[in-house]
């Protein structure tokens, strides 16, 4: 049994592209989203498929809550046991910057 212990993360609810894209620039915390992109999971799950130990994908799930990359939920069966999901809202924010970037002038976009 693999037992994580995470902050509680309080904030507004917005996501930025800036802490996004820093949260996203790790190796480790991309991985986390790829695999969250299949389905919410265990935090326990997660550290077993990344093959991390509990303590190390801790401290990267806390980064990636206080980026507002995902949001976590407590199950009514476990109070213990949490469950990780991606917020798309986050990533259609950094994506919609990159979008900005790419289509205004210069930009790859650009036919110039």
């Amino acid at each position: 049994m693999i037992l994580l212990i995470i902050v509680n993360v309080r904030h507004n609810g917005d996501a930025t592209a800036g802490t996004v894209i820093e949260a996203l620039g790790d190796p480790v915390r991309r991985q986390v989203v790829r695999l969250l992109s299949g389905g919410p999971r265990r935090a326990g799950e997660i550290a077993a498929e990344i093959g991390m130990s509990a303590p190390a994908i801790s401290r990267h799930l806390r980064v990636l809550l206080e980026a507002l990359v995902i949001e976590d939920q407590r199950l009514e069966t476990d109070a213990r046991a949490r469950v990780f999901r991606l917020r798309p809202q986050s990533i259609t924010a950094a994506r919609a910057w990159l979008d900005e970037i790419l289509a205004g002038p210069g930009g790859l976009a650009d036919p110039r």
